[in-house]
């Protein structure tokens, strides 16, 4: 059994501003990556300049992420520093690992990304999250959108967050359709994780207290008029379920949601939510324990649970055709997030569970 998550985590109210000394430690040149907006808007952004500066850290900000973001944006934003601090959900977290690989590495290409062939260590990371959701302050894992348009991940313990800062205030600048989908990622995290094949009690442990409190969030709110308390539930949910999926992986719902982001713009956390009920299903007929266990340990039976997260989940307006479900067969051979799902469950699985809910 192996447990290993070498992030520093600083969690509370002002915590980034009240940081400057660790972030001193890393180096005097800070390469600031995130969003458009986003950042700026929820203060995020204020805070870290702020704290670099009380640090005597010089610093550039690089904001051309956007929503699942390519290896060409990071590949254009590596500069020459000391390290790289991510400010974001997701996609500038996830962007700022990759900068770190490139920033090291000059010239390498995508191919290189992908086959690991970094010469370098990457840079030190830091990441300020601003949603709840996405558990990327604790992995060592990058979801990036390749050339040919398709997501892909990266997946090595050398892109582990150094340190990673979380004020759960951030989140309640997010719209309530972000937060929802955000929410559902980060239960997503925490189901699949559980039911991995790689799962060991560690991972179990954090995915069931992450789960628990999203389903105590759930069942109260709907994730609609949230109190700063709540936020604090779901941001320590989503890093719960980051510090499962550290261990795990994703299952199927992952795999199989990536096209929804890339093809039809669904955001990720509800791209995944679309099959996370038939994911519990099919761990039933896999596991009807140990989805009894899950369902004892978190409070929420299975029926109440696949009801929440259809309650919480956004609409996925996605029109999917036959020709396309058929196009994706190619995709779902061999593909790790289908092995990784509790039982069996194969690409041909994937292509009947696609036709039963979009045609």
């Amino acid at each position: 059994m192996r447990f290993f998550v070498p992030t520093e985590l600083v969690l509370g109210k002002g915590c980034v501003r009240q940081s400057a000394e660790k972030l001193r430690r890393l180096g005097s040149r800070c390469l600031v990556v995130t969003g458009a907006q986003s950042a700026e808007k929820c203060g995020a952004l204020g805070d870290a300049l702020a704290a670099l500066e009380n640090a005597g850290v010089s610093y550039t900000v690089y904001n051309g992420i956007r929503q699942n973001p390519t290896v060409q944006s990071c590949r254009e934003g590596a500069q020459d520093v000391d390290f790289v601090l991510g400010i974001g959900g997701g996609s500038p977290l996830d962007a700022a690992k990759a900068v770190a690989v490139f920033a090291a590495n000059p010239g390498l290409t995508e191919e290189d990304l992908y086959a690991y062939r970094w010469k370098n260590d990457p840079l030190p990371i830091v990441c300020i999250g601003t949603t709840a959701g996405t558990g990327s302050e604790v992995t060592p894992v990058a979801v990036l959108t390749d050339c040919a348009g398709e997501k892909r991940s990266i997946r090595d313990d050398r892109i582990f967050p150094t340190l990673s800062l979380g004020d759960p205030a951030y989140t309640a600048f997010l719209e309530e359709k972000f937060t929802r989908s955000c929410a559902v990622d980060a239960a997503a995290h925490c189901i699949e994780s559980f039911f991995g094949k790689q799962a060991n009690e560690f991972s179990r442990m954090f995915a069931v207290q992450g789960a628990a409190k999203l389903a105590d969030v759930f069942r109260r709110t709907g994730c609609v008029g949230l109190s700063r308390t709540d936020r604090e539930r779901l941001y320590l949910a989503s890093i719960c379920g980051g510090y499962a999926i550290s261990v795990t992986g994703t299952a199927f719902p992952h795999a199989m949601g990536y096209f929804l982001s890339e093809r039809h713009g669904v955001p990720h956390g509800t791209a995944c939510g679309v099959f996370l009920p038939a994911f519990l299903e099919h761990a039933d007929r896999s596991d009807a324990k140990l989805v009894e266990d899950f369902c004892t340990q978190t409070n929420c039976g299975k029926a109440e649970w696949i009801t929440l997260l259809r309650k919480v989940m956004p609409a996925c307006n996605a029109k999917v055709s036959a020709q396309e479900i058929a196009s994706m067969r190619r995709r779902f051979e061999g593909n790790s997030g289908l092995a990784r799902s509790i039982g069996t469950f194969t690409a041909g699985d994937a292509l009947g569970l696609l036709s039963e809910i979009f045609l």
